[in-house]
């Protein structure tokens, strides 16, 4: 009887089964097989033609690279930079706009989401003009107040910086877009009572609006997070790393030692730490700001 009551449950299931079956290959192969398989490269001596089994030597070696501790150190002055300025910035633009017009409202997503939308290169190739130190429309603006522009991206002492403008440009379209339509999804009626209670716009803001879009909040922190991390096209682009590392990111230089220097190892051993420090830094995003309200 029991045997009979398994089986007819089975053959309930089954079907679901069935149906996830192709997905759960896919995942299997592109995600599991390269995770499982990057884990024991990390460990490996990686050539063309042979692989060494050297244990925990590559991890060894990188903490002993100053490359790749100045790396990690502009990676994550990086994201600190570019995710509260996305958060700060789309929100504040989201606040301003979201009762305003659907004209005005349209506009500003089309306008801010253009850039993420753009090729990564056309952008660059654009603020590569932008902070060019001899015909850059930046200095032009800077020498009509009689100052003297640096070479934004010559000189360590601002290039990290003009990389995390330029960063933010790319970041903050998509978290405008999310912000207003979670502020649009709040009920008109709890700001209608705060109104008629005396709440002033900013007290509307921190007790109300705020707390109902933390849920949209926490996504986009942590994918900003996660991409701010992975940065790498406009470091190969405007800086290539320079001048003196002082804009090279860790994957910047994963690819850097794979390709050039053909150390796919140590490369891999560079994505394994990436990887754990993002997923450490999400698991801690999630469990402190984690809510169970939503909008």
């Amino acid at each position: 009887m029991e045997s009979n009551r398994t089986y007819l449950k089975f053959k309930k299931v089954l079907p679901g089964y069935l149906f996830l079956l192709p997905a759960l290959f896919f995942f299997g192969v592109f995600v599991v097989y390269p995770m499982i398989n990057s884990l024991f490269l990390s460990l490996c001596k990686v050539r063309l033609q042979s692989i060494e089994f050297i244990g925990f030597k590559n991890y060894i070696n990188l903490f002993k690279d100053e490359n790749f501790r100045k790396s990690l150190y502009n990676t994550v002055l990086m994201v600190l930079g570019n995710v509260p300025l996305v958060l700060v910035f789309s929100f504040f633009v989201s606040i301003v706009v979201y009762n305003k017009s659907e004209f005005v409202r349209s506009f500003t997503r089309a306008a801010f989401y253009l850039p993420a939308v753009s090729s990564v290169v056309t952008i660059g190739l654009v603020w590569k003009w932008i902070y060019n130190p001899i015909c850059g429309i930046l200095n032009y603006m800077i020498s009509v107040f009689g100052i003297e522009g640096p070479n934004w991206l010559g000189d360590k002492r601002y290039a990290l910086i003009s990389l995390i403008v330029v960063l933010f440009t790319l970041s903050a379209g998509q978290p405008i877009i999310l912000f207003i339509a979670s502020i649009g999804n709040i009920p008109e009626t709890y700001l209608e009572a705060a109104e008629i209670d005396g709440a002033t716009r900013w007290l509307q803001v921190k007790k109300i609006i705020w707390p109902l879009v933390k849920p949209t909040s926490l996504y986009i922190i942590v994918i900003t997070t996660i991409n701010s991390f992975q940065t790498f096209a406009i470091v190969q682009l405007l800086t290539g790393g320079g001048p003196f590392y002082s804009t090279s990111t860790i994957v910047f230089q994963l690819y850097k030692t794979a390709f050039e220097f053909g150390e796919f190892g140590l490369a891999t051993a560079m994505g394994v730490i990436l990887a754990v420090i993002v997923v450490a830094i999400s698991v801690f995003q999630y469990k402190y700001l984690s809510t169970d309200v939503e909008y």
